[in-house]
């Protein structure tokens, strides 16, 4: 890696939760190294009335999904342990624990629900987990849900912290249809379609000529 002072500060993807009702921000979870790739996966929503499918007539946003790889190695920072005592007393729990926590309901409704369900009282809807934003750059904020996730734990310190690990997530893309156009991610995925759009009209379009023909038929 370049250590040359104009060389460009390179951005870090990550996640962040937020609380749809306050757009407040949760937590931020910027990932130690960006993935070498990023899979993305869309499957458009076509009409299909009565066994006849119409395919010209779109009826939402695409089914997208997310995957990637990402490492999370502390074993730079345990060379320097009296700068580092967070990684020195838990190696890289604590960032393991961030991910995961986005998969499991907060240990307090748990016990509210119960306690709830103990005095009689019927819970109607479990309580709402915090908005996930995928962020991968300006042009790429997006409400999603994990779908997958997986954690392969490599190497470990004498007291058998995790010190090096490989994470991978699978996300799918919480669209209007989802969310709805009032909800926060909704309003987010509107800004991210149309952000594509914008995109989209910078590219220059191409000649029927670069196809060998002159016309369509």
């Amino acid at each position: 890696m370049t250590t040359f002072p104009r060389s460009p500060r390179v951005l870090k993807g990550g996640i962040v939760l937020l609380n749809a009702a306050t757009s407040s921000i949760e937590r931020i979870i910027s990932l130690q190294y960006n993935p070498v790739s990023l899979s993305r996966t869309l499957t458009g929503q076509t009409i299909d009335d009565a066994g006849r499918s119409q395919p010209l007539r779109l009826k939402g946003p695409p089914i997208e999904t997310y995957s990637l790889e990402a490492e999370i190695d502390a074993v730079d920072q345990l060379e320097f342990p009296e700068q580092n005592k967070e990684v020195q007393e838990n190696g890289i729990a604590p960032i393991l624990a961030a991910l995961e926590s986005m998969v499991y309901p907060r240990s307090s409704d748990l016990l509210s629900a119960n306690g709830q369900a103990s005095s009689g009282v019927l819970e109607i809807l479990p309580a709402e987990s915090p908005l996930i934003l995928f962020v991968w750059s300006k042009n790429r904020i997006v409400p999603v849900k994990i779908t997958t996730f997986s954690i392969t734990e490599e190497a470990f310190d004498p007291r058998l912290n995790p010190i090096l690990a490989k994470v991978s997530l699978g996300m799918q893309v919480l669209t209007v249809d989802d969310l709805g156009f009032d909800h926060k991610g909704g309003q987010l995925y509107m800004a991210y379609q149309q952000q594509k759009e914008q995109l989209a009209a910078k590219f220059k379009p191409g000649l029927l000529s670069t196809l060998g023909i002159n016309k369509i038929p």
